[in-house]
């Protein structure tokens, strides 16, 4: 029994057609939005690739670009099939190609689902790529003298300030590295001496800031120097009072902000899978109904058209019985060749006569 089976008169067909080509159109547009998505995000993880530890997050973007491309070449062509069968005769030159397309349509829709999906899992490499490159980014701070580097310290400074944030994991995380150059360090003052002695690694290290983590929002000034002296500043405790740096560190600020965009993209490139199989199914229908008109020459008809031949069971079952058959003939090419080779290796024995 056939899957989906609906009767078609010449009326229904040609309204099928119609609504197929107009659906076909719009799904062009919604490659074109798959495309544009896709440029859009690799535009912005472009422009903070300096925090990045690798160019796996890049795979995202590309997958959505190739995925809008991919989209405006198969509904364009779908098009101009739905178009074409309006007229019989046009229609003629397709029916080879139909099969093959729909083949091509069915792996292009489970390739959209595999894009959406990555889109919601991709959060876990972001971080972990995040974390890297700030941690990288944080140690360059410093170097605005050394090529390749100089750019770090406006870099950092400007993901802080329009991000809202300090640090890989909060503003902590400052104290641990050098981030002031040494072309600033007074290396004649006590205080610079018993600094980097007091270290193993011989770093000047402090309990401060850039000034990029300072909140304007604060209505003290802002204490970016002797973070954990209370002594150090009037009426403050930094264990008790909120702080006018920003408490967020960089990477849950960017992990957020990246997350949010895929997660959004993942819900529109689902309804974009959603609307190509409703589609590909109703390509399938005028198909098999065109192919299962009993009279060519009357094109007024009626005809039946269907998913699937036979039910979903059965189809399943024929596919791996397929499967199976391909396999054992394999299997036989393989036997054959082997008996070929053992007949040529052996030697005719030679029998002599005295």
């Amino acid at each position: 029994m056939a899957l989906l089976k609906v009767k078609f008169n010449q009326k229904k067909r040609v309204k099928l057609a119609q609504g197929l080509w107009l659906m076909n159109w719009f799904s062009v547009f919604a490659g074109i939005l798959v495309f544009s998505m896709g440029l859009f995000l690799k535009i912005e993880l472009r422009k903070r690739s300096e925090v990045m530890d690798n160019s796996e997050s890049h795979f995202v973007p590309n997958s959505l670009i190739l995925m809008g491309i991919l989209s405006c070449a198969f509904n364009g062509f779908a098009g101009k099939i739905c178009y074409d069968s309006l007229d019989p005769a046009k229609f003629a030159k397709w029916k080879p190609l139909l099969k093959p397309y729909l083949a091509l349509c069915f792996f292009f829709n489970i390739l959209i689902f595999f894009v959406a999906l990555i889109c919601f899992l991709m959060r876990g490499s972001l971080e972990s790529t995040l974390a890297q490159g700030l941690k990288n980014g944080m140690k360059f701070y410093r170097d605005t003298d050394t090529p390749g580097r100089c750019f770090m310290k406006k870099t950092i400074d400007m993901l802080q300030i329009e991000f809202k944030c300090c640090g890989n994991n909060g503003f902590k995380d400052w104290f641990e590295i050098q981030w002031i150059s040494n072309r600033y360090l007074d290396f004649s003052s006590k205080e610079v001496k018993d600094r980097i002695k007091s270290n193993v690694d011989g770093r000047y290290l402090v309990d401060g800031v850039p000034f990029s983590c300072c909140n304007p929002s604060s209505p003290r000034p802002c204490i970016q120097y002797q973070v954990t002296n209370n002594s150090a500043h009037y009426s403050y405790d930094y264990q008790t009072e909120e702080l006018n740096l920003w408490r967020r560190g960089c990477r849950e600020a960017l992990l957020h902000y990246y997350s949010s965009m895929m997660s959004s993209m993942g819900v529109v490139v689902l309804l974009v899978w959603l609307f190509e199989m409703s589609v590909m199914v109703g390509l399938r229908l005028l198909h098999t109904s065109l192919e299962s008109i009993a009279n060519p020459e009357d094109p007024e008809c009626e005809s039946e058209g269907w998913i699937l031949e036979n039910s979903l069971k059965d189809t399943l079952k024929s596919m791996l019985e397929s499967l199976k058959k391909i396999g054992k003939f394999n299997q036989v090419e393989a036997d054959t060749e082997g008996a070929e080779g053992e007949e040529g290796g052996k030697t005719p024995a030679i029998t002599t006569v005295s």
